[in-house]
């Protein structure tokens, strides 16, 4: 019996989508590991997904979307993790770092369509 045959499209986005996801997960992961002393990479992915819809949802908004899906995205940081304000901060930032070294890690072995879902600006 042959193999099945898959159309791609959706299959393949659905790949990217997880795999993104995943990414973006270990960024936060990281990041909160080392300022919030955390270590659960489930709640990590979670806010990647989570700080994804806020950003998705408030970014389009005219003029001052940007800035609002920002806060919005250090705020999901700061209910989902033990932290004040600035230390989801530097959270978002340390998250930002990391993801961007890991796509440049990935891209460098040929694995170029991923982005970090949950991480704005990657």
């Amino acid at each position: 019996m042959p193999p099945a045959q898959t159309t791609g499209g959706f299959d393949d986005s659905l790949v990217v989508f997880a795999g993104s996801l995943l990414v973006g997960g270990v960024a936060i992961h990281v990041a909160a590991n080392h300022v919030a002393d955390v270590y659960d990479y489930g709640d990590a992915v979670l806010t990647a997904l989570l700080g994804a819809i806020v950003w998705a949802l408030l970014d389009g908004v005219p003029l001052v979307g940007p800035v609002l899906a920002l806060v919005a995205w250090v705020g999901v940081i700061k209910w989902r993790y033990p932290v004040g304000w600035t230390r989801a901060g530097v959270i978002g930032i340390a998250a930002w770092a990391i993801a961007t070294v890991v796509l440049a890690a990935l891209a460098l072995i040929g694995v170029g369509s991923l982005d970090a879902v949950g991480v704005p600006g990657t």
